[in-house]
């Protein structure tokens, strides 16, 4: 081997030893922090399998509950939990409150679930129903507030109408209409409300 190879991997093995020194700190710090990475979404996942089981236990017990008749019992077991599982136990305990007539222990039931955003929309819906029976519909409107779903803008038509604001629910429900699908049973009824609120059924489109 030549001198100057020897020379020449002498000076390179100097320039990465010179570079791990100077760094050392910013490659030990990267090394801490991808451990704390990886033991964080381990951690993360624990929690959030945890966190599911635990819905899924307090949606067996809650529907247990209501199914023995201890309807109290079940929407105490739903208070502050998360998630779908709690979102879908909490409708049916709600509904049940309801025909028990209880309707402001459902609207506590529904108030009290951190349901996930996909579902936040029907238990918007499902609460603006219960306000709009109970001779509630300002907070109907309120709870409403950004839905543009056929059944909310017709829940919303439903509380205007209650609340005198004829051509405001008669904008809702052709909105309502607008949007549910010409095969759907709502469709009549939407029809209806819309002509009780003073207005007209759009012609259908002719086809090309």
């Amino acid at each position: 081997m030549a001198i100057d190879d020897l020379l020449d991997e002498h000076e390179q093995g100097e320039r990465v030893r010179s570079w791990l020194r100077n760094n050392a700190l910013g490659i030990f710090g990267g090394l801490i922090l991808g451990i704390a990475a990886i033991y964080g979404w381990r951690w993360w996942s624990l929690h959030q399998a945890q966190q599911q089981q635990q819905a899924h236990t307090a949606y067996a017990e809650a529907i247990k509950q209501l199914d023995a008749g201890a309807v109290d019992k079940a929407g105490a077991l739903l208070a502050g939990q998360k998630g779908t599982y709690a979102t879908l136990a909490a409708l049916r305990v709600a509904k049940s409150q309801v025909e028990a007539g209880k309707p402001e222990d459902a609207i506590t039931t529904l108030r009290g679930i951190h349901a996930e955003p996909s579902l936040q929309p029907v238990v918007n819906e499902r609460l603006a129903q219960i306000h709009n029976a109970a001779g509630k519909p300002e907070e109907a409107v309120k709870v409403l507030e950004g839905d543009t779903g056929s059944a909310g803008l017709e829940l919303r038509g439903d509380a205007l109408l209650a609340t005198g604001k004829r051509d405001e629910a008669r904008d809702a429900y052709a909105k309502a209409l607008a949007a549910t699908d010409v095969a759907s049973p709502a469709r009549r009824r939407v029809e209806l409300k819309l002509q009780e609120a003073g207005g007209e059924i759009p012609e259908p489109a002719e086809a090309i």
